[in-house]
């Protein structure tokens, strides 16, 4: 059983599903309102266990009811957060999440003030018992610790990096492997093309790096090439945490040892399935399901 350190922030989601997305001021009535956890880090780690996986999460939370739900929430889909931090007096993060009847949607988050950015408490933490650490950008100095220490272990790193205010290039260098969403590639590297900003990536590392591209797939770099998987067509219900879940399962198909094109195939499968189901968890499928649609899909 491959065994993952999920690392970095775990979020409240407060669903408002809508006709269409604003596009300007003014009142809109939800049809439909839900609270469900959330959070890159946090809905990878419930991906990984769904798939399998024997799973941590470290991050950290307030010590009130929005946190206690948080982790009961991640004890109940599977995943242990006997590393997680409750943090006295605080408030814990927190998104809105508006989405159209397209499956398309918006978050506005709101990362808690009152958790502590430091990751010097994660020295007490043996990082060797772990095959792959997974982290998210939203928790950098988290990300930084935790990244040194399973180097310094031997574990293979997966960084999750998408949109931050932070630079996150000391992260880049940290990663065995790299997964950018779009946007957190364009931020970092300064071009929307998938070919020339992956190319800018890979200087930052000598790890491998990939850039999601919604429902036109995923890109990475390998062999000093581009490489392209496409998107699965599904109906699309909800793609909230489809990357968040992409990345959990990469991270699983590569502490396998499977190649890049396996594993980007795999992980794209698991995505595409969420998507299927409303909210970021709801619809992550297990190993069988996920087989089991890419077989119908080929």
């Amino acid at each position: 059983m491959i065994r993952i350190a999920c690392v970095g922030i775990a979020v409240m989601d407060r669903i408002y599903c809508v006709e269409n997305l604003p596009s300007e001021g003014g009142k809109y009535v939800a049809q439909t309102y839900a609270e469900v956890g959330g959070g890159p880090a946090a809905t990878a780690a419930v991906a990984a266990a769904k798939l399998g996986a024997q799973v941590d999460f470290i991050g950290r939370v307030g010590d009130e009811d929005t946190g206690h739900r948080l982790l009961e929430e991640l004890e109940s889909l599977g995943v242990n957060t006997r590393y997680a931090l409750r943090v006295k007096q605080a408030r814990s993060s927190q998104s809105a999440v508006l989405v159209d009847a397209r499956g398309e949607r918006i978050i506005i988050n709101y990362p808690s003030p009152d958790l502590p950015q430091g990751g010097e408490w994660l020295n007490d933490i043996d990082f060797s018992q772990w095959d792959v650490v997974l982290a998210d950008v939203r928790w950098h100095e988290g990300t930084r610790q935790a990244f040194t220490l399973a180097r310094n272990a031997g574990v293979m790193t997966v960084l999750d990096a998408d949109v931050t205010p932070q630079d996150i290039s000391a992260l880049v260098a940290l990663s065995d492997h790299a997964a950018f969403s779009a946007p957190g590639l364009q931020r970092l590297t300064g071009s929307s093309d998938a070919e020339s900003g992956l190319r800018h990536a890979k200087t930052l590392t000598n790890g491998q790096v990939y850039v999601t591209h919604g429902a036109d797939g995923c890109f990475w770099w390998e062999n000093n090439r581009l490489h392209h998987q496409p998107g699965f067509r599904v109906d699309v219900v909800d793609t909230t945490g489809a990357g968040d879940v992409f990345h959990g399962a990469l991270a699983i198909s590569l502490a396998q040892h499977r190649p890049a094109a396996e594993a980007v195939r795999f992980a794209s499968g698991v995505a595409a399935l969420k998507c299927t189901q409303p909210g970021g968890r709801a619809g992550i499928p297990d190993c069988d399901q996920t087989r089991s649609f890419m077989s119908l899909s080929v």
